[in-house]
């Protein structure tokens, strides 16, 4: 996805970064969610797509698991930001894991294979 970086679009990211996050700690009650954080939002060029990062602790089930929850939730969240936020069309979400923590605590994927020799 090719990404903008107007001051409207970073502006409407972060706004709807903040509003996923509020979303996800007083109103979203499923359990697979309660260690997910929302690390950013980068949205394309035309702002119809939003790709929402986040991050979480665990295994790749628990990922995967999360990444369920969250896309159950997309129709909910994307109401809800309707109304909260003020923009001709609410853009698409779409969650992706972001492993940069994961990368941060164990290095590159490459010294990762290197330390199994």
């Amino acid at each position: 996805m090719k990404t903008s970086t107007s001051r409207r679009s970073v502006k409407m990211g972060d706004q709807i970064m903040r509003e996923i996050a509020t979303m996800l700690i007083e109103e979203i009650g499923d359990p697979r969610l309660e260690m997910v954080s929302i690390s950013g939002v980068r949205m394309n060029k035309d702002n119809k797509i939003a790709e929402v990062m986040f991050t979480m602790a665990g295994d790749k089930d628990k990922i995967a698991a999360a990444v369920k929850a969250l896309d159950k939730a997309k129709g909910y969240m994307r109401s809800k930001l309707s109304k909260r936020i003020r923009v001709r069309q609410i853009p698409e979400l779409r969650f992706v894991h972001d492993n940069f923590l994961e990368e941060m605590v164990y290095g590159s994927s490459t010294e990762r294979d290197m330390s199994d020799y």
